[in-house]
C-alpha cells in the first residue's frame, strides 16, 4: 500500500512511541518517508534525526529497539501513533520513558 501522502504536507512527521502492553508514553520523535518506509519493511522503527540530518534505527548502538506492533496515522494525516514492543529503555539518558520531567 502507497503511505506516500502522509509526507505531503510535512516532510517530517512527529511521531508518538506507546509501550503497545502498558500505554505509557516513551518518546516523540520524526519519521519522513524513508524511515518511515524502513520501519514498514524491518518491522522496526527507524526515524530522522534533525540535529545529525540523517536516519537512525532506534536501538542500533545500544540495544534497546522498538519492534512495531501497531502503526496509526491522526485523522489529518499529520501525526503518526506507533505502538511497540521495547527492549531496554527509550530514552538516552536510561530513562524507561522520555517523559520524566513533570512541570506540575
Amino acid at each position: 500500500m502507497d503511505y506516500s501522502h502522509l509526507f505531503k504536507k510535512l516532510e517530517l512527521v512527529p511521531t508518538i512511541v506507546q509501550d503497545a502492553k502498558t500505554k505509557d508514553v516513551l518518546m516523540l520523535a520524526y519519521m519522513n518517508e524513508e524511515s518511515f518506509n524502513l520501519s514498514l519493511s524491518t518491522g522496526y522503527t527507524h526515524f530522522y534525526s534533525r540535529s545529525r540530518k540523517q536516519i537512525w534505527k532506534k536501538g542500533e548502538t545500544s540495544g534497546h529497539v522498538q519492534k512495531i506492533i501497531e502503526i496509526y496515522a491522526d485523522c489529518d494525516d499529520d501525526t503518526l501513533l506507533v505502538f511497540v514492543e521495547q527492549t531496554g529503555v527509550a530514552c538516552h539518558t536510561g530513562a524507561m520513558s522520555c517523559f520524566f520531567n513533570k512541570i506540575k
